[in-house]
């Protein structure tokens, strides 16, 4: 299989996510250039990818306007900046990793989906979840029969109380006009694993949800606005900022709030960044909790909550067939199958997951698959086709949520 030659647009944590197969499978994969506006970032990024000089740039038009240099380009920008880039390149003969969402507009998702298709070119959406031993065992235990045909999933993501105050109320996911709506940013992995289990079309969705607790309605009397200027409720409070940056840990989420990881980095960072605010006092918009209801042209239904109001990380799931149910938790990477008729569930064994690498082994798993695609081999689980129909689910949602009504999803 022929090595594929990389260049990273975006040197971020979704950016060092996927260019970190190169560093366990450099024989697979090598990373040659990177796009990145942060000079720090740009530097750490190109040291630790051995990237020369003359292969670092300051962002992604200068990058694509240059020779093609690579193989395939991970599209890793921000949610907004995703459709420019991935387009460009596709343009350019490249092969195009794209991080989820394809894009903050259903318009730009679609013409994503029809440059991909005109392109000729390998294009893969970063849903993760699809390339998960777990999920994969569960969707080769619905494909056996193992509960007949599946009637109802439902579906939770603990989205975890400090994880929602990291990313969503003082972080880049803040504000569905800069970027995207909660469902669409966090949660269109969710709706698609839906939809590859089920093998269905989507037919109809409602949604609920709102932003009730980080508001500054629910700031307590006398709270500072940052948490290291004398806030009285640092002990008792769970959101207060250094228990959960200044832990001793350089790893995410600490490095995404700076790029000088001392503890004096950190804490300056605190004190003058958007991290280091209370967590009643942000700029926030997006849900802390919704529900999505979803009925199939077949007739199944599912449902999906999301909640930032968990003490844990993982995501949760129940299958129901016409003879059996499946459930399992991801993080725990543990699966239970109850047939009906049978005493006691039994544990079905997952596959271990590779070490350092997030979302169950699937960041790992995408960037397997597509190096596999790029070299003429296998499936594209998640092309833009494939992932346009979650990606319309979740501005279907959106819409139902903020109108209070049942959208109907066309063919």
């Amino acid at each position: 299989m022929k090595k594929v030659r990389a260049l990273v647009l975006g040197a971020g944590s979704r950016g060092n996510a996927y260019a970190a197969y190169s560093r366990e499978c450099p024989d697979e994969l090598e990373v040659v250039a990177v796009a990145e506006p942060d000079q720090k970032r740009r530097d750490q990024f190109a040291e630790r990818y051995q990237i020369g000089p003359e292969k670092c740039f300051t962002g992604w038009e200068e990058a694509l306007a240059q020779p093609k240099m690579a193989d395939a380009v991970f599209v890793c920008t921000l949610d907004e900046m995703h459709t420019a880039p991935a387009l460009k390149a596709l343009e350019l003969g490249y092969d195009v990793l794209l991080e989820k969402p394809m894009s903050n507009t259903e318009e730009e998702c679609i013409a994503i989906e029809r440059g991909a298709r005109e392109s000729g070119r390998v294009l893969t959406v970063c849903h993760v979840l699809r390339y998960t031993p777990f999920f994969r065992k569960i969707k080769e235990l619905i494909r056996e029969g193992a509960i007949g045909k599946t009637v109802t999933i439902d579906l939770i993501e603990n989205v975890g109380y400090w994880h929602q105050a990291h990313s969503f109320v003082r972080g880049n996911w803040r504000d569905a006009k800069e970027t995207s709506p909660m469902i669409l940013a966090k949660s269109c992995h969710d709706l698609d694993i839906i939809c590859w289990l089920m093998e269905d079309r989507c037919k109809w969705i409602s949604s609920f949800g709102s932003l009730v607790h980080f508001t500054k309605e629910n700031q307590p009397a006398g709270a500072a606005d940052r948490c290291l200027d004398g806030c009285p409720y640092e002990e008792e409070c769970v959101y207060f900022a250094p228990k959960i940056y200044l832990t001793g840990s350089t790893e995410w989420p600490v490095d995404i709030i700076t790029t000088d990881l001392t503890p004096e980095g950190i804490t300056e960072a605190l004190r003058k960044g958007p991290y280091g605010r209370c967590v009643y006092c942000c700029d926030n918009n997006v849900v802390d909790h919704q529900v999505v209801n979803m009925e199939f042209a077949g007739g199944a239904t599912a449902s999906f909550t999301m909640t930032g109001f968990t003490a844990e990380l993982t995501r949760q799931i129940k299958i129901m067939g016409t003879n059996g149910q499946i459930t399992g938790d991801l993080d725990r990477s543990r699966i239970l199958l109850q047939r009906f008729g049978e005493e006691d569930a039994t544990e079905v064994p997952v596959p271990g997951v590779r070490d350092g690498f997030g979302h169950g082994g699937g960041d790992f798993g995408v960037v397997q698959n597509f190096i596999r695609l790029v070299n003429g081999e296998g499936d594209n689980l998640t092309s833009a086709n494939v992932s346009l129909q979650s990606h319309r689910m979740c501005f279907a949602a959106e819409k139902s949520r903020r109108e209070h009504c049942a959208v109907r999803l066309g063919k």
